[in-house]
């Protein structure tokens, strides 16, 4: 048997069928034991005691990686990257679909192997330059973006307040005095001239301009009446007249 050194191996659970791959740190255990962390142990779901299957493997030098931090806590942490090329100094290789455990500033960080290449597998990490890269954390969310009917509403708000409306300006009668009416709103669900028409407005050419023409002459009638009504019109020559004698 050809072995490779530094030394990797497979290790199996033969009750939940979970395999990765490890290094071996030194032969000092009794023949026929091993001694695992025990972050491998939970991992693999190991109990103490328990039957464990162990074969030597030759894994190819990795060159890249592909990882996912469990919570964006790990972003937080100001150089990534020498934390982990520190970290990744305890491991022999990496398996894919392992997990692994960071630990940094007194708090532990899990990181999920995703990718491994040139081997699909796993890969060994030592005395290699390897690539990195970093997937979206698991616990990530996008940011909210506001509701459509709440956009759609803020337009319409916009809009209404941009409206053009005719003749808002203030209106003063032939007397001089001003008339002041409520500025009227632009219906969007009616045509520009049935919308004159039901608001009063001037239409040129159509009926209209005779009966407003007629009620003129009314108004103009009344105006004329002396003492009629308390609506007082300017009228020119009322006052005493005087005529010039010899």
């Amino acid at each position: 048997m050809v072995i490779q050194y530094p030394m990797s191996f497979e290790l199996r659970n033969p009750r939940t069928q979970k395999l990765t791959h490890c290094g071996v740190m030194e032969f000092s255990s009794e023949e026929g034991h091993v001694l695992l962390p025990d972050w491998m142990m939970e991992k693999m779901g190991f109990e103490a005691g328990e039957l464990a299957m162990i074969k030597n493997v030759n894994l190819v030098k990795g060159t890249y990686v592909k990882l996912q931090p469990h919570t964006t806590d790990f972003l937080r942490i100001s150089d990534p990257k020498s934390v982990l090329e520190t970290t990744l100094r305890s491991y022999s290789c990496l398996t894919a679909g392992d997990t692994i455990m960071i630990m940094y500033d007194d708090k532990k960080y899990y990181v999920d192997i995703l990718e491994t290449k040139p081997s699909s597998s796993a890969i060994s990490i030592i005395e290699t330059d390897c690539e990195v890269d970093f997937a979206t954390p698991l616990d990530y969310k996008e940011p909210e973006k506001p509701a459509a009917k709440e956009i759609e509403k803020e337009v319409a708000a916009a809009e209404e307040e941009t409206k053009f409306r005719a003749f808002t300006g203030v209106g003063r009668r032939l007397d001089g005095t001003s008339v002041f009416s409520p500025i009227p709103t632009l219906n969007e669900n009616s045509s520009s001239t049935s919308t004159c028409l039901g608001k009063r407005k001037l239409v040129f050419g159509s009926s209209e301009s005779a009966d407003q023409h007629k009620s003129s002459k009314a108004l103009k009638k009344l105006e004329e009446e002396p003492n009629k009504g308390k609506i007082k019109v300017f009228q020119a020559f009322t006052g005493i007249s005087y005529r010039l004698t010899d």
